[in-house]
């Protein structure tokens, strides 16, 4: 899949997230989160082998969530995805991902008042960028990708929640010479998180 129809279709579950109607089986929400990724792995260059370690995860996700089925727009940053400790032989590093997603969850009718699990998955574009302290090896680039995960989300009151969610990242393609970009280079990583929930 090139970059630009990736960009494509995340525009359009964007959209149909954003014009969906609002009917009394569904729930609109916004979910703030903070966690970590970890487990990562990768072909750019990792001058302080950190890209396994775990890095702060911060965010928010908008989500339109129906009976059963649902769609989701997910952004989130990692600053410091490329630096461990006080190596200092990378400046300034982050991952940063925009994720249009569709989200399957438990009926609502019966877990309306208990812990409803979802899983979730789409398309992803993915901003990777480093700098280095000799300014070698230095990476600005974006990426297609996808992301797919499960979770599961719990009210403590009709307006207000929590949720937590495990998901994983991973760029695809080889790129598309005709965007100007190269996608060579491969990036993956797991991101967990706990979120508050509002709906509104």
């Amino acid at each position: 899949m090139t970059a630009r129809r990736l960009a494509c279709s995340t525009a359009m579950l964007a959209a149909a997230l954003l014009i969906a109607p609002r009917a009394s089986a569904g729930d609109r929400q916004i979910r703030p989160f903070l966690g970590a990724t970890f487990g990562g792995g990768t072909t750019f260059f990792d001058a302080e082998e950190a890209i396994g370690k775990p890095h702060l995860a911060i965010g928010a996700s908008a989500v339109f969530l129906g009976e059963i089925f649902g769609t989701e727009i997910d952004v989130f940053d990692s600053p410091g995805f490329f630096q461990a400790g006080d190596k200092n032989l990378v400046r300034v590093s982050h991952v940063a991902t925009f994720s249009g997603n569709v989200v399957l969850a438990a009926p609502r009718r019966l877990t309306e008042y208990f812990l409803r699990p979802y899983v979730v998955g789409g398309a992803t574009m993915m901003l990777v960028r480093t700098t280095t302290a000799l300014s070698v090896s230095d990476v600005s680039t974006v990426r297609p990708a996808f992301d797919v995960g499960v979770g599961a989300v719990a009210f403590v009151t009709n307006k207000v929640g929590v949720s937590w969610d495990v998901r994983r990242f991973q760029t695809i393609g080889d790129g598309d010479p005709g965007t100007g970009l190269s996608f060579g280079e491969h990036l993956s990583f797991w991101r967990a998180t706990m979120a508050a929930v509002f709906r509104y």
